[in-house]
């Protein structure tokens, strides 16, 4: 069984390895996903300007099941992206998995009319 720290040792890894190919551009800015045990947090970012143009998470949100709300999560953030003049983005996904409640996010962020 991994160890506490074998395991961010592996996220970290992971996220880094996924950062190398991504990048946010003002034109088509990064859609990035933090899962934690209990919520779920989403930023469009521009890395170019170092700036977050929208960003949105569980956090605030009520009941559900934790897809569900991550779902939310993702169609929330696309209508603050198209809020801000943004319709295209690259996906994140911080390391994690592109499963479950990450998948919800993307999925909800293509339901709200982002494009990936």
């Amino acid at each position: 069984m991994a160890t506490k720290s074998d395991r961010f040792s592996s996220l970290d890894r992971r996220h880094r390895r996924v950062r190398k190919k991504v990048t946010g551009t003002p034109e088509r800015p990064r859609l990035a996903v933090y899962r934690s045990n209990k919520h779920i947090y989403a930023q469009v970012i521009d890395d170019l300007a170092g700036r977050t143009l929208a960003a949105s998470s569980t956090s605030a949100a009520g009941e559900g099941a934790p897809r569900e709300k991550a779902k939310n999560v993702g169609v929330d953030i696309a209508a603050k992206a198209k809020e801000a003049g943004i319709t295209r983005v690259t996906f994140d996904r911080g390391g994690f998995r592109y499963h479950g409640r990450v998948q919800a996010v993307a999925e909800g962020a293509r339901e709200g009319g982002l494009e990936f």
